[in-house]
């Protein structure tokens, strides 16, 4: 009964933030998923509920992230052609995004004094939760901390993606779905998609793709975790 009640409140919460974002223009600070993640604390803080018991339903809505992410493949396919044409370009700038996202964060991780275990943890903080969290599993992270991680990782996104783009001058919108997608995943795709389709598209590309390359890419790069 519990999980029952928190899958429901989940959904209520979610939506009214949705309907919040839309009366505030689509506004980037109204984010639906730091809304919705900061009124489900607050319910669960005054109603003394803890989070195994949040778990009970929550790992169901958990589940449906996996498809949800899955169904994204249908804009990328409607947008075949495009991508053919640009296939070089957007090569060169996942490969020098996934790099970059998985260095860069151990390198400044180890420079505030993280252990392995949060190394691990942070590394994949570029990609979509159901994946960041099985290759924190794999390379010894933690794979709850990993969640948080690309949350924060995809709320900065999210919120300032799009204005430092603005500030670097880059207004094409193929390469600002490419850096909000590798950047901020599946948040970061979202704010693309509020920016124009041809966004979106190039973002859910880059967010598959930099899944795919953080996998294959972390296990050679073991030892910056020591």
């Amino acid at each position: 009964m519990i999980a029952l009640l928190w899958v429901v409140a989940t959904v209520a919460v979610y939506l009214a933030a949705r309907a919040l974002q839309a009366r505030l223009g689509g506004h980037a600070a109204a984010n639906t998923v730091l809304s919705t993640a900061a009124a489900l604390v607050l319910l669960a803080r005054a109603t003394g509920t803890t989070h195994e018991q949040y778990q009970s339903g929550g790992k169901y809505l958990l589940w449906v992230l996996g498809p949800a992410t899955v169904a994204l493949a249908v804009p990328l396919y409607e947008a075949l052609p495009a991508l053919r044409k640009s296939l070089l370009p957007v090569a060169a700038a996942l490969a020098a995004g996934s790099i970059t996202a998985v260095v860069s964060a151990v390198l400044i991780g180890k420079l505030l004094g993280a252990g392995p275990e949060t190394l691990r943890s942070l590394a994949p903080k570029s990609v979509t939760t159901p994946i960041a969290m099985a290759i924190a599993r794999a390379i010894g992270g933690a794979a709850p901390l990993a969640a948080v991680f690309v949350i924060l990782t995809g709320a900065v996104g999210a919120l300032s993606g799009a204005g430092l783009l603005d500030r670097l001058g880059i207004r094409g919108a193929r390469a600002r779905g490419l850096a909000l997608g590798v950047a901020a995943h599946g948040m970061g795709t979202a704010r693309a998609f509020q920016l124009g389709a041809e966004c979106g598209v190039f973002a859910t590309l880059a967010m598959t793709l930099n899944g795919i390359a953080t996998a294959l890419l972390l296990p050679s790069l073991a030892r910056l975790f020591q």
